[in-house]
């Protein structure tokens, strides 16, 4: 199955220096038959002003992964860490028993980005933050795990609960296969481009909830990034 969650339809809000839209029940947006796919809980799509951003706020048993699509993120949280993080890469944190931070965009042009939470295979734990640059170019025509919870991705952000973050760079015309356990919920967006998954089409930023799929071929009709989010 192969359900289509069109960037024009998806739930929204306009705070001025935020505009967002929600894949999933998110803040004011409340949709009970929409609280999440398998563990993935939240996707949200910002589009954060220059010299504006979330102040410092709490969070606990969550597992938080930003994909910046422009412009930078700067991130402090109450544990000391500080960073900034640039298009095309990625930042993880893990809520744990609990931790505050603020998201920034220090820049002079509007950020934009994907915020993906995951609930967390344990609830407590001591937080933790990382960040990591990941080269478009290590991506080109395939899937490479960003962010994960399983020891063998090694060179990915690690992340505690059973999912994987996945990103890849398709050209016109290029084809990328993705195996996958029927039984597991595959989120996949594309931050730009538009490409085909077994046939079905999905335009830029729109959505796509596969489940009981034994295999993807995705092929893309445009140039097109891809974040995939592979979840129990």
């Amino acid at each position: 199955m192969i359900e289509i969650r069109p960037f024009n339809k998806l739930g929204g809000a306009d705070h001025g220096w935020l505009k967002a839209r929600h894949h999933f029940s998110f803040a004011e947006y409340h949709d009970p038959k929409n609280m999440g796919w398998g563990n993935l809980r939240v996707w949200n799509d910002d589009e954060i002003a220059p010299n504006s951003g979330f102040p410092p706020h709490p969070h606990a048993d969550m597992e938080i992964v930003t994909y910046v699509r422009k412009g930078a993120i700067t991130h402090k949280d109450s544990l000391g860490n500080e960073g900034r993080t640039e298009a095309g890469d990625v930042q993880v944190m893990s809520a744990g028993s609990g931790i505050r931070h603020a998201e920034y965009n220090l820049e002079p042009e509007t950020t934009t980005l994907f915020q993906i939470w995951i609930l967390p295979t344990r609830k407590g734990g001591q937080p933790g933050w990382g960040a990591k640059p990941f080269p478009k170019g290590d991506r080109s025509g395939r899937f490479i795990t960003l962010a994960s919870g399983f020891e063998a991705d090694q060179d990915a952000l690690p992340i505690r609960t059973d999912a994987r973050v996945l990103g890849a760079a398709l050209k016109q015309g290029e084809s990328a296969d993705y195996a996958a356990d029927a039984g597991r919920h595959l989120y996949l967006v594309p931050a730009s481009g538009a490409i085909e998954i077994n046939g079905v089409r999905i335009g830029a930023r729109d959505g796509a909830a596969i489940t009981g799929e034994a295999g993807l071929k995705i092929t893309a009709l445009e140039d097109s990034e891809l974040v995939l989010v592979d979840a129990a």
